[in-house]
């Protein structure tokens, strides 16, 4: 069976939705960006997203027909199985929204719903930094931690199909509260509004700001930062070993902007691990930036449709 050629991919974060038309090599063909405002309700989202759908087809002269389906990565908790958003920390309004039936009856297309941050890990696995590595982790940085595992190109799914929350693995029981429901896990301490508020505390004003004086050797940043780079540390060791991967991809909007500080924390977990061999796991930042979700969102869909055996033949990255 030939591979279907064109899919579209749908990237929903908690402040804006990514959907584009993408080609099997990786090519964002055409796309655009909405607000999220998830409390506008279901029935808008539903409107709007297929509004946009058809406008990026109409843009890159293609229609529905085109298409393999469409794969929507989207912020936790999501049940792929059932195909419904249960994310009331950053997508309110939509609990129990079932997207995968609403997007399907709407524009008469297969739908394939995965987390945003498995959805990213496919894009780089198959087009980015993760390519030629069989088993693969990645760790989003932004506004939350996510993780993904990436196994032969497949997701690695827990029980029920659920996602690992990698972002809630535990570095510091006396740290600050998180609704996870934990304390001191890494979301908690290395995300962008944990930055932000330990930076206010010494007079820095968000995590751009901590960053900046970090650059400018301003010694509240280094109080700030320490913590952060032992959390990434300690993170980076418990992936390494317990996935014990070939590659570990950094991204999300932090590493994306600051990626010296993220990779070099962990590569020193790599280093200083005796158990595990130090030149089989590499450490690379992400490739593709914002479009990682939106890329592998389309590429599952058409691995789904198709079911495609395994990544495409393109060579690896090689370290810089």
């Amino acid at each position: 069976m030939n591979s279907p050629r064109h899919a579209l991919g749908i990237d929903i974060g908690g402040t804006k939705i990514a959907i584009g038309v993408v080609a099997s090599d990786g090519r964002v063909l055409a796309s655009q960006t909405l607000p999220t405002e998830s409390r506008r309700g279901i029935r808008d989202a539903t409107d709007r997203v297929t509004m946009a759908v058809r406008q990026v087809l109409q843009d890159c002269g293609l229609d529905c027909h085109a298409m393999a389906g469409i794969g929507v990565g989207c912020s936790g908790p999501v049940n792929p199985l059932s195909g419904e958003i249960n994310n009331p920390h950053t997508l309110p309004g939509w609990e129990g929204w079932n997207i995968v039936s609403s997007l399907t009856r709407t524009l008469d297309l297969p739908v394939w719903l995965e987390n945003d941050a498995d959805a990213a890990g496919l894009g780089e696995y198959y087009y980015g930094s993760g390519r030629g590595a069989d088993r693969l982790v990645m760790l989003t940085v932004g506004t939350g931690v996510g993780g993904a595992v990436i196994l032969d190109g497949e997701i690695y799914r827990g029980v029920g199909g659920e996602h690992p929350e990698l972002g809630h693995m535990p570095i510091s029981f006396d740290g600050s509260a998180c609704y996870c429901g934990r304390n001191g896990c890494l979301e908690s301490l290395i995300a962008g509004p944990a930055i932000a508020a330990a930076g206010r505390t010494l007079g820095l004003t968000d995590a751009a700001a901590v960053f900046a004086a970090a650059a400018a050797s301003d010694a509240r940043a280094e109080q700030v930062l320490a913590p952060v780079r032992r959390a990434v540390e300690a993170a980076v060791w418990n992936v390494l070993h317990s996935f014990l991967p070939a590659r570990i991809v950094l991204g999300g909007g932090l590493v994306e902007a600051h990626p010296a500080f993220f990779v070099e924390a962990a590569q020193a977990a790599v280093n200083g691990s005796r158990l595990h061999p130090r030149r089989v796991a590499t450490i690379f930042p992400a490739q593709l930036g914002n479009p990682a979700g939106m890329v592998g969102a389309a590429r599952w869909a058409m691995a789904r449709s198709a079911r495609l055996a395994g990544p495409p033949s393109i060579s690896a990255p090689q370290p810089t």
